[in-house]
């Protein structure tokens, strides 16, 4: 591959980094194409875009990103997430599927490093639309119990 072709690849994934919040690095080693394509357009359908690259350029774009990446080896896709709960839950529910497949090399959420574990746990979290219902639902129920409150003390206000 020609240098121009690498600077390429690399100013690609910086810029669908932009704005990310989570990587995540994965192992697709054992996935065959039905599978990769499957776990491709479930990635899409989440809004979480999935990138296959040499593990050296993916490594030059995350730290042109001001990000800190450590070491990769062997064949790597790039999970690149606005939502991370989302990406780490269509991840983790894949591999239950597949036989553990990809596995998750590890990544980053919000500049943090994370690994396998931590991916796993922000699976079992609400993604952000979901968590942002649980908020409205949670202060809806809070303002009609006020409201239940100043309308019985106007009544009992009313009887005095």
């Amino acid at each position: 591959m020609k240098r121009t072709e690498k600077e390429q690849l690399v100013s690609e994934l910086k810029g669908k980094m932009d704005g990310a919040t989570a990587l995540y690095f994965t192992d697709f080693t054992g996935l065959n194409v039905k599978r990769m394509t499957e776990l491709r357009r479930r990635l899409r359908k989440a809004g979480v875009q999935y990138v296959v690259i040499k593990n050296t350029l993916a490594l030059r774009a995350v730290n042109e990103s001001g990000l800190a990446g450590g070491t990769l080896k062997g064949p790597t896709g790039v999970v690149v997430s606005k939502d991370p709960a989302a990406a780490a839950k269509v991840l983790v529910d894949f591999a239950k599927e597949n036989e553990q497949r990809p596995k998750v090399k590890g990544g980053l959420v919000d500049g943090e490093t994370v690994n396998e574990a931590d991916v796993k746990k922000l699976a079992t979290l609400p993604t952000r639309d979901v968590a942002y219902g649980m908020l409205a639902g949670a202060m809806n129920g809070v303002l009609m119990v006020f409201a239940l409150a100043l309308d019985s003390r106007k009544q009992q206000l009313e009887t005095e």
